[in-house]
């Protein structure tokens, strides 16, 4: 079985995406976390986020490795871990400027479809549901205001130690950047079920999930 979560940055795919592959012994593939280590392998070798040519040869001599944990995704760069190094702030603001690019998504969605491949998996991003995995089982659309939003991406990085004094203008830029690119902008799939999250837990959403798994399994 597939799952795609996609949805705009702050609307807690990440946590639910983590938590339901736990819950049912999935894969979780992360693409963000994908695109974070292009990004970061960009800022090493000062490789400007918006030359498309140099980003596609680099991700083409790059290796990026997802390895399920107990406790979530490892993300190997090259065999090495930047697990922590890549939810930097700089590295975040990277990969939304690096995912832009036609070429550099395609390279991606080629990677998360060998990844996925037989398995059993939840994949959370910004178009699995659309470009990824169009026939996934289930697709679901997770979205919140965004002030909500923004005080829970204020909440993340408050618990890392990060001062965010423009977290707000930034997270309006991630949003106009993913619904306006010309590859794979930010929209529901047709057949996705929309999830508001304004007003729910984390284990509220977990629960709305489960319960339309446990229906599809029933099919």
């Amino acid at each position: 079985m597939i799952i795609a979560i996609d949805g705009p940055a702050g609307a807690g795919k990440s946590t639910i995406a983590s938590r339901l592959a736990r819950k049912l012994g999935y894969v979780n593939l992360e693409s963000g976390a994908m695109y974070r280590a292009l990004a970061l392998k960009a800022i090493g070798k000062d490789i400007s986020f918006d030359d498309e040519a140099a980003l596609i040869q680099l991700a083409r001599d790059s290796r990026i490795r997802l390895e399920p944990t107990v406790g979530g995704n490892r993300t190997l760069l090259d065999g090495r871990d930047v697990s922590s190094r890549i939810r930097e702030r700089d590295v975040t603001e990277g990969a939304s400027r690096v995912s832009v690019h036609p070429a550099v998504r395609q390279w991606m969605v080629e990677r998360q479809r060998e990844m996925g491949a037989g398995r059993d998996v939840v994949m959370e991003g910004r178009d699995i549901g659309t470009k990824v995995f169009p026939s996934a089982d289930l697709k679901v659309f997770l979205d919140a205001d965004p002030v909500v939003r923004e005080k829970r991406r204020l909440q993340q990085l408050k618990v890392k130690g990060e001062m965010a004094p423009n977290v707000a203008d930034e997270l309006r830029e991630r949003d106009l950047r993913d619904r306006t690119r010309t590859a794979s902008p930010l929209v529901p799939a047709q057949d996705a079920i929309v999830i508001d999250s304004t007003d729910l837990s984390e284990d509220q959403v977990l629960e709305r999930i489960e319960k339309l798994v446990a229906q599809i399994m029933q099919i």
